[in-house]
Formats: C-alpha cells, sequence, structure tokens
C-alpha cells in the first residue's frame, strides 16, 4: 500500500477544520474525503472504507464515537484517528477504549498530525522488531495465542481476535518475552514509535480493550496481568 494512494477520510464540522487537513494531506500525497458530521460519512462507509478516518467528536446528527463503533463493527484495522475541542480525559478514554487508535486536541499543529498519520502508515506496512535481540519467524506462537507477522491476524485457541493496528502491537509487545513485565514506557515504544507521546491512561485503556477481546472469546482467559507500580505482562501457563 503506497502513501499516494492512500485515502484520508476527515469527519469533523468545522469547515476550515476539514479544508486544512484537506490541504495538508494533498501536499502529502493522500486522496483527502471530509464529510461534515459522522451520518453522511457513514453512508459513504457502509458501501466502502477509507483506508484511515479522522473523526471529531462532537458532531451534529452522528458523533464521532457513534460512528468509530459503526465503523468497528465492519473493520477492527482500519486506523482512527480522534480529534476533539475538549481536552478531557474522558474523551480520550471514551474514544481510545472504542477502538481508537490516536487521539489529538485541538488546536493541534498539521504538522503533529501528519508525523502520527504517517508513524500509523509504517506500523500497517512493517514491523520493527530491531529492539529485539530474539529473531522470530513469519508467525509466532505462545501458548494457545498466534500471531501473523505479515497479515496482522492473531488468533486464541484457534478463534480469531479481531485486533486494532495498535492492539495487535502491543500484543506483539508483551508476547516477545512472555513472563517478563513491559512497563508502560516500553509499551508506548512499541506501539507508538518517532517518539510519540501518549500518557500512560492511553495504554491502560488499549489494555483494558485487548483483555475484553480476549475474554470475549474466553471467559476464564487471565494472560494480560497487571504487574501494579510496573505495567503488565503476558503469561503462560
Amino acid at each position: 500500500m503506497k502513501d499516494e494512494k492512500m485515502t484520508v477520510a476527515i469527519v469533523d464540522d468545522e469547515e476550515n477544520i476539514r479544508e486544512t487537513i484537506s490541504y495538508s494531506l494533498k501536499e502529502e500525497g493522500f486522496i483527502p474525503l471530509p464529510f461534515t458530521d459522522g451520518l453522511s460519512a457513514w453512508e459513504v462507509f457502509k458501501k466502502k472504507l477509507p483506508d484511515i478516518v479522522i473523526l471529531d467528536i462532537m458532531m451534529p446528527c452522528m458523533d464521532g464515537l457513534e460512528l468509530c463503533r459503526r465503523i468497528r463493527g465492519i473493520s477492527e484495522t482500519i486506523p482512527l484517528i480522534f480529534l476533539s475541542s475538549k481536552d478531557e480525559e474522558i474523551d480520550k478514554i471514551i474514544g481510545l477504549q472504542m477502538g481508537g487508535d490516536d487521539y489529538l486536541c485541538k488546536p493541534f499543529s498539521m504538522r503533529e498530525l501528519i508525523t502520527r498519520l504517517k508513524v500509523i502508515i509504517r506500523r500497517i506496512n512493517s514491523i520493527n522488531m530491531n529492539d529485539c535481540s530474539h529473531k522470530f519467524d513469519d508467525m509466532l506462537t505462545i501458548d494457545e495465542l498466534s500471531m501473523d507477522l505479515n497479515k496482522y491476524l492473531a488468533t486464541w485457541k484457534n478463534n480469531k481476535l479481531h485486533l486494532t493496528i495498535t492492539e495487535f502491537f502491543l500484543l506483539l509487545s508483551l508476547i516477545k518475552f512472555p513472563g517478563h513485565v513491559k512497563t508502560r514506557e516500553q509499551l508506548m515504544e512499541d506501539a507508538y514509535s518517532e517518539n510519540i507521546f501518549v500518557s500512560d491512561r492511553t495504554i491502560d485503556s488499549h489494555i483494558k480493550r485487548l483483555r475484553k477481546k480476549f475474554l470475549t472469546l474466553d471467559p476464564g482467559f487471565n494472560g494480560i496481568e497487571t504487574v501494579y507500580g510496573l505495567g503488565y505482562r503476558f503469561s503462560v501457563e
């Protein structure tokens, strides 16, 4: 998938935001698809999803959280970046728990948005294993978990886990060294490269959503342990 052919939907009721982002995306070689609200975007997405979605939270007709919920009903892997004029932690946590990959508060710089967009694209196109001294094959199997590093697919007890790109990378980070504790900072580095800063609460939200997906398949799952004061680890029996 090449950057210049990628379609990026911008769903925001503020015209200046849509126009500014659209202009910057064109300059970077993307194809922008602007929408004024969640409902108009959804009518198009039902037929064909773009490659990436940038969406505001507070919008008329259908807000960003509802649009996110509907998109995730179709695809767990399409990257979603939330925008919001409300710099409140609860908005951020809810957005990430519903399946968002990243979050920016207005006002933000276009340079930051484009940087985060490109980071997500690089995460889609390749898995950087340079920080790991062990060499893995294209398929990782730990306990009853299998991860296909080429197709970004994961299964637990032969059942498919529907993971977002961020969740996939977090899970991959945890199973590189099963039984070892990964700090939130280490998880941030593995899931968000290029020195992109996210808070501890962001990582906690993704882990909570990741656990929920395991529990949906296996109510007895307890493989992702919280090590209070340190971080998380993936335990194998």
